[in-house]
């Protein structure tokens, strides 16, 4: 892969005439944590043999829960989304801006969606090929280059009161949904595994296989990427897209954006935690209260980083995660073409060795990120990406 080779990239600036470094600071800060890092904090709390309390605490946040509740790793999916959001108004604004149709950047639109859906399906299955039944169709990438898609065309046709009024009407109109249907046979509003309307849906709609099976089956019950449950995910891209509009506005100080971000964050966690007593927060089904949860989170975050980095100027700490966030999609898939565990107990088994049990797993696995990071760095340097 060359410069030349270099496509347009649906969650970057690239084509912006500014580039947010907060943006790609923070998407590699979010990525930091699915190529690796989290095994770290495993290995910490593997070596202190569970008698730790706070790196088991550290280590549950980076697991997801089993249904409801939320924990800190079940951030990084929707945060992703997020951001893709935010980059919209940058790119796809300011192609309308320069005087291409709706109709020109809707089919662009539509492309980059299908080529994640493509990559989805490749990240699931890989490229071997195998009975339709066996294939697992939904994936992380589908569904944010499905959502990525719905919101981006709301974001072309739309305008900005519309925009708010489409966020609200799909995560009121899927906890409606929830709350006054069910799976036959079981009661309206049961959210269960089994009962639940959305993953019900899935398994009429989708072909294949899901993600969880039922109990000491193989029969599909449940997919925590189902296609019906993409619906308020629209919302977590048009949250997005909404920060990303208000950010490039002029005649706001950026320390007043910051600050507004920030407020509207904090009401977004409180609204949250009041939709959950009635609807619990579940990133398996990307509940309504889960979306104002992850988007206030999302926004404090953003705020945060935009504040320090962009606002104050302080950048030079950042380039680590940069390096990760400007080839973000590349890492992800990586591990399906590049045998990274093989590359590191190459070049540094003998330090595991060296160190010893119990510590030795906390070493490989604080290696085995800095190996990715030098693979992207040296493809930072090179000025080469992979684009979507």
């Amino acid at each position: 892969m060359t410069k030349t080779q270099t496509a347009q990239v649906s969650d970057d600036f690239d084509s912006a005439p500014t580039r947010l470094y907060s943006l790609d600071a923070l998407r590699g800060f979010d990525m930091f944590w699915i190529m690796g890092a989290e095994e770290i904090f495993h290995g910490m709390a593997d070596a202190m043999h569970g008698k730790s309390a706070f790196w088991n605490a550290l280590a549950l946040q980076l697991t997801h829960p089993d249904w409801n509740g939320f924990h800190a790793y079940d951030l990084i999916f929707p945060l992703f989304l997020f951001m893709a959001g935010v980059s919209t108004p940058f790119s796809v604004g300011r192609e309308l801006d320069k005087g291409k149709s709706r109709e020109q950047l809707l089919l662009r639109v539509i492309k980059r969606a299908f080529i994640l859906v493509l990559l989805g399906l490749v990240t699931n299955n890989g490229l071997t090929i195998q009975p339709i039944a066996d294939y697992r169709f939904p994936s992380v990438l589908g569904r944010i280059g499905i959502a990525y898609m719905f919101a981006n065309i709301i974001f072309l046709y739309a305008k900005e009161w519309a925009q708010m009024v489409w966020f609200w009407f799909f995560i009121i109109g899927y906890y409606l949904l929830l709350k006054f249907t069910s799976a036959p046979g079981f009661h309206p509003g049961d959210l269960t595994p089994q009962g639940n309307f959305s993953s019900y849906m899935d398994r009429i709609i989708l072909p294949g296989k899901l993600y969880v099976p039922y109990p000491n089956t193989k029969i599909s019950m449940h997919d925590p990427e189902g296609l019906f449950s993409t619906i308020p995910a629209i919302s977590t891209g048009l949250l997005g897209i909404m920060t990303g509009s208000f950010l490039k506005k002029n005649g706001i100080s950026p320390a007043l954006k910051a600050f507004r971000l920030t407020l509207v964050g904090v009401l977004f966690l409180l609204l949250a935690q009041l939709w959950n007593l009635d609807f619990p927060i579940n990133k398996n089904l990307w509940s309504s209260s889960f979306v104002l949860n992850v988007g206030g989170i999302s926004l404090l975050l953003l705020a945060l980083f935009y504040y320090v980095i962009d606002v104050l100027g302080f950048k030079k700490w950042a380039f680590f995660f940069k390096v990760i966030g400007m080839n973000s999609i590349l890492i992800y898939m990586s591990g399906h073409f590049i045998a990274w565990s093989y590359t590191n107990n190459s070049f540094f088994g003998w330090l595991g060795y060296l160190v010893g049990k119990p510590y030795s797993a906390v070493i490989l696995a604080i290696t085995f990120v800095f190996i990715k990071w030098l693979f992207l760095r040296y493809l930072y340097e090179k000025k080469t990406f992979l684009r979507v």
